[in-house]
């Protein structure tokens, strides 16, 4: 019994400690554009079949925390991808090859533990806050430390990372909007189907 229960572990079938929640459950007001959800993309295909943002449970109460205070400040906070399955990690890999803006599978990636965010900001009205680069854009412009966008865009780059290390966020230096809760290392590699997660 206890080889199969670790044989559950290692295939990814069950998560040991803390659980994967639903964002939506935790704070309903942080707004989904889960990206992989859609065609809309690097890869040009859906390769989620649900639009779901999956997080470890602190990790979840944290972005909530970050939710309220950009409220504060007159802002949304907009999701583009959480936990990411580890078979959608090697689909991504076989993609771009490059440790700089794709987690080796064979390491795993923080979003596959479920303690990494994709985010950016929105206006009352819903609209994107200028940013430096696109989403998912794998050029320097997407670097921390570019500063050949206008002021604006530097200006609420820097706004987006303030609060989210306050909130124990670590930005990764080849996304602007990409961060790791501290801790994430004390998570297992997950291919939890998305759908599953509650």
């Amino acid at each position: 019994m206890r080889y199969f229960a670790l044989f559950l572990v290692l295939c990814g079938c069950v998560s040991l400690g803390e659980p994967l929640v639903r964002i939506q459950n935790v704070s309903p007001n942080v707004d989904l554009d889960i990206r992989y959800a859609t065609d809309n993309n690097f890869t040009g295909k859906k390769v989620y079949p649900a639009a779901v943002c999956g997080l470890r449970k602190s990790v979840a109460d944290r972005l909530a925390a970050v939710a309220r205070e950009f409220e504060a400040m007159g802002y949304q906070l907009k999701v583009y991808d959480c936990y990411r399955p580890l078979s959608v990690q090697k689909r991504f890999w076989a993609l771009v090859p490059d440790e700089r803006y794709v987690a080796n599978p064979a390491k795993g990636s923080r979003h596959n533990r479920g303690a990494a965010v994709d985010v950016t900001l929105v206006d009352k009205s819903g609209k994107e806050l200028e940013m430096p680069s696109a989403y998912d854009d794998f050029s320097e412009k997407a670097h921390r430390d570019y500063t050949g966008a206008t002021p604006m865009a530097l200006r609420n780059k820097e706004i987006l990372e303030k609060v989210m290390i306050h909130h124990g966020f670590v930005g990764l230096p080849t996304e602007w909007w990409h961060f790791d809760a501290q801790g994430w290392e004390k998570y297992p590699i997950e291919d939890i189907p998305l759908e599953d997660i509650r």
